[in-house]
């Protein structure tokens, strides 16, 4: 890994302005959950002050009309999406009333699916489609799952660097598909090594026993509230979260060689009947349960840790833009939301993930055989249950490799990255970052989740007071953080803009909503 790493590294300086490598584009996506006073997740509607879930860009809801996602646009360094992101949640804090936003990826106390609201987007056609779809996730897997919190990362390589990058490589591919094959492969390395992002990064290594509601579980009773795994990282990425193994059950895995062939393996599982799916019917009486009783509703029902993306043009299916205009950017999906810090993601995550970006697309990156999809599904397992267990063996390409000496190899591996970002920055702050990471794998009680189980001993707390105290803590920061009232007015104006277009859409013509459907499955 070092030296492919070092070799592109080098011809790329001698071919271009390798400054252009520390020109990507960064993007965040955070989840937060409405928390009322009781301690419960909040019953209330997504609360019109801020604006309309369907058609703002920066302030929607997630899978729940509890459960907000903030969303900045692209920005040309991770400080800046940080700040953006700042800016919504202390907007946000100025327009709840007597409720606050959870601190962490696990949610608080639950009453069971029927107390979990399903995020609503009003009579438009797109809107009805928008609830459905989630009403359909909650026959197949329950609700509660779904307001489990996370932190999306997205980015993308400054586009001015790909035709050199292409020389270098000697490819005679056209750039759109040097870009593709250069994407694919880095998405296949984010697989291989992902593991890593749950150990470094993970924090939820608790959940309130509310979770399971009497259902059984193999974690262990961390107090009278609270279960836990003893060397868990992050039980949001094992198995009582979404991950890939729940849907190996009904033949789908989608296949990473290429781009096309992940978009048409993604296509196919949402126009193929699932006996599973069938059970439940797509409608009951007027009333629908699902979209369809395919394998995937849509697209986006298949879980990844990390995505190929491209911008849709209106309702367009995601695996058709793909096909259409290929990887516009990459977005990572396995960090938890950071309990000690209230955006959820700090300037330091931000540039050790930048680096771990480049380092994916600069390594190696064969392609993926079945024994390594299922060694790459186990190790993601292993760690998100077991990651600070001593001595914990994982797997790669059939030799079991201690999980310690692995990640040594694959951040030391990074460090030429780093040292090329600090050259063009100016400073350590990415070797600085690799480096905290380093200790972490020397000294596993360092990790967040090891940090909030000794926390909670230490206070004699549960998972719920922890994440409660934290969550006030965040509050405070939010309320407090200065935000000039020429940006309350932006904020305030987009909101409200946000509103007119949803009801300027519900105010046209709609065909029937059976034929919108239809016609949007129909899109080839």
């Amino acid at each position: 890994m070092l030296n492919s790493v070092q070799g592109r590294l080098a011809r790329l300086a001698n071919e271009t302005d390798i400054r252009l490598l520390h020109d990507g584009r960064f993007g965040l996506e955070k989840e937060s959950l409405r928390v009322s006073t009781a301690g419960g997740i909040a019953l209330t509607p997504h609360p019109t002050a801020l604006g309309s879930a369907l058609t703002h860009t920066d302030i929607t809801t997630d899978y729940s009309e509890s459960l907000i996602e903030f969303i900045t646009p692209p920005f040309p360094r991770v400080g800046d999406a940080l700040e953006y992101l700042a800016d919504l949640q202390a907007f946000v804090y100025r327009r709840l009333d007597n409720e606050i936003l959870w601190s962490t990826s696990m949610p608080c106390v639950l009453s069971g699916d029927q107390n979990i609201p399903v995020a609503a987007y009003g009579d438009s056609n797109a809107g009805r489609m928008k609830h459905l779809y989630r009403v359909g996730l909650g026959y197949r897997y329950g609700r509660v799952m779904q307001v489990i919190a996370g932190v999306h990362f997205n980015w993308s390589l400054a586009e001015d660097l790909w035709p050199a990058l292409r020389r270098i490589e000697g490819r005679v591919f056209g750039l759109r598909d040097f870009r593709d094959r250069c994407y694919m492969g880095q998405i296949r390395n984010l697989q291989r090594f992902g593991w890593l992002i749950p150990y470094l990064f993970g924090a939820s290594p608790a959940v309130c026993k509310s979770f399971f509601l009497g259902q059984a579980t193999n974690l262990a009773s961390f107090d009278e509230t609270t279960y836990y795994g003893p060397h868990a990282t992050s039980l949001r990425m094992g198995d009582i979260g979404y991950q890939n193994s729940r849907e190996e059950g009904l033949g789908i895995k989608a296949c990473y060689d290429d781009v096309r062939c992940y978009a048409d393996s993604l296509l196919r599982a949402t126009m193929t009947p699932a006996a599973a799916w069938e059970a439940i019917g797509v409608r009951d009486g007027d009333d629908y349960r699902q979209l369809s009783n395919n394998i995937l509703q849509i697209e986006n029902e298949y879980y990844s840790t990390v995505r190929p993306k491209q911008v849709l043009q209106g309702l367009e299916k995601s695996s058709l833009a793909l096909k259409k205009r290929g990887i516009r950017y990459i977005e990572l999906r396995s960090l938890d939301v950071n309990a000690y810090h209230p955006l959820g993601l700090d300037e330091t995550q931000g540039r050790f993930l930048e680096a771990f970006l480049l380092f994916c697309l600069l390594a190696e990156s064969p392609l993926i055989d079945q024994r390594e999809r299922r060694e790459i599904d186990r190790n993601l397992l292993d760690v998100a249950h077991r990651g600070r267990e001593p001595r914990l063996m994982l797997q790669h390409r059939g030799v079991r490799i201690p999980m310690h000496a692995w990640s040594l190899e694959i951040l030391e591996s990074m460090l030429p990255v780093c040292e090329m970002l600090d050259a063009i920055e100016g400073g350590a702050w990415f070797e600085d970052a690799v480096d905290e990471q380093i200790t972490k794998v020397r000294a596993p009680d360092l990790t967040p989740s090891a940090k909030m189980l000794a926390e909670m001993r230490d206070k004699g707390e549960g998972f719920y007071q922890f994440a409660r105290r934290l969550s006030h803590q965040h509050q405070r920061y939010f309320v407090e953080r200065e935000l000039s009232p020429q940006r309350m007015a932006e904020l305030d104006a987009k909101a409200a803009e946000s509103l007119i277009a949803q009801e300027r859409l519900e105010a046209e013509p709609r065909k029937d909503f059976d034929r919108f459907l239809a016609d949007y499955f129909a899109q080839t």
